[in-house]
């Protein structure tokens, strides 16, 4: 076997300990796992990812110990925003590049088998993870979606027409109670109708809980400044925020693609926050509101 030079060998070095790390997680995360099915797949996981740090090692020579800070957040990740999304998130923070394997393979033709084939097959493994959160993703999209779209509209609109901070935090915390409970009512309704796995119940609870999430994210600068034009400002940065955090999220989680997924959301909120702008402006100067 070649002997590898410095720069490889930092590489394969930064990928083995990768590997020790992620057998560490999945062996945790599958010893906490209520579910036995999905213990069984993280295990199967831990058992691939200890195979490929075998290899790594066989390569490198060297014994490595897991970095315990990284194996602590991917599993605190996982216990509090999903299995599927931490998974998915090591998954995609691979260290070996295609430049990589090609050298590797040069050395230990077997890297193709062991390796990149061993991935595929995490992949496949992972995704028939059964988690109870992604069956309701839709209705926390639901809920995020019009929280987002809706009330931030009718927040700068409320902010042109009553430019008084306090009440507009009030009478925007008000009407995105009431939307919330609307918009709960109605995902309850709809998936009772469908021919679907999710709750009615739970649907209609992770619709209402992202879109009261959403509002009190939306008005809080209301309560907390007395500038008119900062809170507008905040209202705005905070949408956007939003829209990152949970696309960012969902593309992890479903393999979808970030970019086109978080330009479309933006566009769209901006779009409505543009045109309640300008009617709110209209309605101040038309009906001489002055509060």
């Amino acid at each position: 076997m070649e002997v590898l030079n410095k720069d490889l060998l930092k590489k394969i070095l930064k990928a083995q300990r990768n590997e020790i790390c992620d057998f560490f997680v999945y062996k945790k995360l599958s010893s906490i796992l209520k579910n036995k099915k999905n213990s069984e797949i993280l295990k199967n996981i831990s058992n691939q990812e200890l195979i490929h740090y075998e290899f790594l090692k066989s390569l490198t020579k060297k014994e490595l110990k897991p970095n315990k800070l990284k194996v602590f957040i991917y599993t605190f990740i996982a216990k509090v925003f999903g299995i599927n999304f931490s998974l998915k998130l090591m998954e995609n923070a691979e260290d070996l590049t295609q430049d990589t394997y090609k050298k590797i393979r040069e050395i230990s033709p077997n890297i193709d088998e062991i390796l990149k084939d061993e991935n595929e097959h995490e992949n496949k493994l992972i995704s028939l993870i059964d988690e109870e959160r992604l069956k309701y993703v839709s209705s926390v999209v639901l809920g995020l979606n019009d929280a987002l779209v809706e009330l931030s509209g009718a927040l700068i609109g409320f902010t042109l027409a009553l430019q008084k901070t306090r009440l507009v935090g009030i009478v925007g915390l008000i009407t995105g109670i009431a939307a919330s409970m609307s918009m709960s009512a109605s995902e309850y309704l709809s998936t009772k109708h469908e021919d679907t796995d999710k709750h009615p119940f739970k649907a209609s609870i992770y619709t209402g809980f992202a879109y009261i999430g959403a509002v009190i994210i939306l008005v809080l600068p209301y309560f907390l400044f007395k500038n008119i034009y900062l809170c507008l400002g905040l209202v705005v940065l905070n949408m956007i925020l939003l829209i990152f955090l949970f696309t960012f999220y969902t593309s992890i989680s479903k393999s979808l693609c970030f970019r086109k997924r978080f330009l479309e959301m933006l566009s769209i909120s901006l779009s409505v926050a543009i045109i309640n702008f300008i009617i709110g402006l209209i309605i101040r100067n038309v009906f001489k509101i002055d509060i």
